[in-house]
């Protein structure tokens, strides 16, 4: 009963909060607007405690620096985006332009300050828009969210690091902040939560800016990864399993690993 009970508060939750904004996308500033998601991401995590029974932890808080920064996290479910939102102030976030396709999302995209990337246009076009919403994101003194990978990753799997991240932190002179979580035990994918038990977030040291492309590429993702693979064993018992590296899904589709492709999977 737990999974369509919090599917439904879910989406109760998620058309409650888009109608509560609506008055305040044509409101000067952005304050109203952001206090309006961060209440929603709030809410959210107590339907996960109280309806699905997935407690919440954050760990590394301290490891947070001052100013700008960029958070690098991994990206096994829907959930992760609201366990780690309200944990940090200012905080704008990198998604692709599929979302501007519901209705009032794109106003409400604009008031957070989102990076929205142009995935339909090419090359040119997303680099442009990338590097447009990192400069409006360092003048605003913004903390930026990416997840590196591009794709929700299954538990036990990891997609190839994009080196836009990279990028990123380049241009803005910013430290990278890794997230290691295993909120995919519990919330997987898109599927509805279904199990309970306590999700993690942790909060990683650091990486400054200034690193060679590839030694940053690499140590981000040893870090997000071999911490994930703790947290996942520390969530479910097992013994610790480093994900194994797959292909990116076609756009618009989940990685779903079966007995069929794991061989093409393990050539990846």
């Amino acid at each position: 009963m737990r999974a369509p009970l919090f599917q439904t508060a879910y989406w109760l939750l998620s058309v409650l909060y888009v109608l509560v904004s609506l008055p305040f996308l044509a409101w000067p500033g952005h304050s109203p607007v952001r206090a309006i998601i961060k209440s929603y991401t709030r809410a959210m995590n107590l339907a996960l405690r109280l309806i699905a029974g997935i407690r919440k932890e954050v760990r590394g808080r301290s490891r947070l620096p001052q100013g700008a920064f960029i958070i690098a996290s991994k990206h096994q479910s829907w959930g992760d985006g609201f366990l780690v939102y309200p944990e940090v102030e200012n905080l704008a976030f990198v998604t692709g332009d599929h979302l501007e396709r519901f209705p009032l999302v794109s106003g409400i995209l604009k008031k957070l300050g989102a990076i929205v990337i142009d995935t339909c246009g090419g090359g040119e076009k997303k680099a442009s828009s990338l590097a447009n919403g990192m400069q409006k994101a360092k003048q605003d003194g913004r903390r930026v969210l990416i997840y590196p990978e591009g794709h929700l990753a299954p538990v036990g799997y990891h997609f190839r690091y994009k080196s836009g991240v990279w990028h990123m932190a380049e241009a803005m002179g910013v430290p990278v902040v890794p997230v290691a979580t295993n909120i995919g035990v519990f919330w997987q994918q898109q599927e509805a939560p279904r199990r309970t038990g306590t999700a993690v977030i942790e909060f990683l040291d650091p990486i400054p800016p200034g690193l060679p492309k590839d030694e940053f590429m690499a140590r981000l993702t040893e870090a997000v990864e071999a911490r994930s693979a703790e947290l996942v064993a520390e969530a479910t018992g097992e013994p610790v399993r480093r994900a194994t590296l797959i292909p990116d899904p076609p756009n618009g589709f989940e990685a779903k690993p079966t007995p069929d492709n794991l061989a093409a999977h393990a050539k990846a």
